[in-house]
Order: structure tokens, then C-alpha cells, then sequence
């Protein structure tokens, strides 16, 4: 192992140097750690009320049952879609935190290989991820009664699909912020917005138009949305939607690694990496 990771080139102590980096700056700031959890926990107890209000406006004409699954989606999509975009933000931002800071030319001048800090940024997204995610099912279980943790082995493929594609967006997004810097960091936050609607977070894909079901089809969170409503509905694990997902993943993954690579070199190049005003 050691010698393949010679072979690379990549330094393990050099990825958790910059870890280290990124833990002690939320340590030092309380709110970085409660943002965390406070947004995922808001959106979390808002919709879970809605939708326990309307279950039990609807228990009267006899759709209390059918509403309860409903909402058990609704709060299950909610904690995925938070948590895909809680994982891409966590890379996005602890990018971000080194163009603030005016450190990204240092790291560019520094031994460290892109490879390890693509590593670095994706090690940080899983902890800031956990940090918020945790907590919020929590929260629902104790709430709505929801436990996400209790879909058991069907969990492991919607996270891990989550996961790759919030680190593909992360990877293009800060490429594009490289290049074109902080006037650029705006895209770290409003990216996933326009994935939401096809993606089919909150509604299956039967109702869209024909047309843009091609489009929801392509993107790899359609098929964790769509998963998560057959585990919850009809208890069925759908191993192959995962592995079409997984299959997506792969090739935004190899997409979004050379989208940064080229990115930079075109910023190392350009000589935008001094320069990373507005």
C-alpha cells in the first residue's frame, strides 16, 4: 500500500496536515459548527410539521394512512437532499475558506499535489456532512417518529451515490471559482438549486413532461429520490438503481476531476492565482 502510494506520489500526512487546518478553524468558531446543524434542523421541523398537520387534517376522510407514507418520503427526501447538499457545500467551503484567506497560491507553491487536495476538501465534506446530518435524524426520529438509520443496507447505497455526486459538483464548482475567482463563489450555493426540480426530490418522475424525464434520468440523484420512495413504499430494495446511479457517478467523478484539473492549470496559467479578488 505504502509503496502504491509512492508510486503517486500522494502523502497521507500531507492530506491530514490540511484536515488538521480545517477542523482547528471550525474549532475556533462556534457558529461555523452550528450552521452545521441549524439550517438542515429548520427546513427539517418545518416541513415535518406541514406535513404532520396535513396528515391529520386528511384523517378525517380516511387518507390518514396514505399521508403518513407520503410524509415519511417527504421527510426521508428532505434529509437526503440536505445531506447532498450539505456534502457539496462542505467541499465547496473548505475550498473557499483558503480563497477568503488569500491561501490558495501558497498551497499552489507548496508540495502538496492536487490529488491530495482534492482529498483533503473531499475527507472535509464527509465531517461537516456528519456533524450537521446526524443530529437531524435524530431529531426527526424524535419528532415524526422517522428513522432514516432504520432503511439499513438500502442507506448505504443512497449515501454513497450522495456522496460521489456532491463531491463531482464540489469539483466542478471550484474549478470554476479557481479560474474565475470570488465573483465566481456564488455558484457554491445556488448550483444544486437548479438539479432540484429535476431531480425529483419531493415527487416521482412520472410527473414530469416525457421531455424532461430524459433529463431526470441523467442525473444520479433521480434514482436515490426514486429508491428511497420504493424502500419507504413498497419495501423493495432497487440494487439497480443504485448501480445505474453508481455508474453516473463514475463518469461525473472523472468529468468533474478534469474539469479542475484544467481549471487550475488554465488559472496557474492565466496568473488569476495571485490575483483572487472579486
Amino acid at each position: 500500500m505504502t509503496a502504491r502510494l509512492a508510486a503517486l506520489q500522494i502523502s497521507p500526512s500531507r492530506i491530514g496536515a490540511l484536515v488538521m487546518r480545517y477542523l482547528y478553524l471550525m474549532r475556533s468558531s462556534w457558529p461555523r459548527l452550528a450552521e452545521l446543524v441549524y439550517w438542515p434542523a429548520v427546513q427539517m421541523l418545518t416541513w415535518g410539521f406541514l406535513q404532520t398537520y396535513i396528515r391529520g387534517q386528511a384523517g378525517a376522510s380516511g387518507l390518514g394512512d396514505a399521508l403518513a407514507v407520503a410524509g415519511g418520503t417527504l421527510i426521508g427526501s428532505l434529509l437526503l437532499w440536505d445531506t447532498l447538499f450539505r456534502c457539496q457545500l462542505g467541499f465547496s467551503v473548505s475550498f473557499m475558506e483558503e480563497m477568503w484567506s488569500r491561501n490558495i497560491a501558497n498551497l499552489f507553491i507548496s508540495p502538496l499535489r492536487p490529488v491530495e487536495f482534492v482529498a483533503a476538501l473531499m475527507t472535509m465534506s464527509l465531517i461537516r456532512m456528519t456533524i450537521g446530518l446526524v443530529p437531524v435524524t435524530l431529531l426527526a426520529l424524535w419528532f415524526f417518529g422517522f428513522n432514516l438509520w432504520g432503511l439499513g443496507f438500502a442507506l448505504v447505497g443512497f449515501f454513497a451515490n450522495i456522496v460521489l455526486t456532491s463531491w463531482a459538483i464540489g469539483l466542478a464548482v471550484s474549478g470554476l471559482v479557481l479560474r474565475n475567482g470570488l465573483g465566481a463563489e456564488g455558484l457554491a450555493w445556488s448550483v444544486l438549486f437548479f438539479v432540484l426540480p429535476f431531480a425529483c426530490v419531493y415527487y416521482p418522475v412520472a410527473v414530469l413532461p416525457p421531455w424532461l424525464q430524459i433529463l431526470a434520468w441523467c442525473l444520479p440523484p433521480t434514482y436515490v429520490f426514486e429508491g428511497l420512495r420504493a424502500a419507504i413504499v413498497d419495501h423493495a430494495l432497487r440494487l439497480d438503481l443504485m448501480f445505474e446511479a453508481l455508474a453516473i457517478n463514475a463518469g461525473l467523478i472523472a468529468l468533474g476531476a478534469a474539469a479542475f484539473l484544467l481549471l487550475a492549470d488554465s488559472a496557474r496559467k492565466a496568473g488569476t492565482l495571485l490575483q483572487m479578488g472579486e
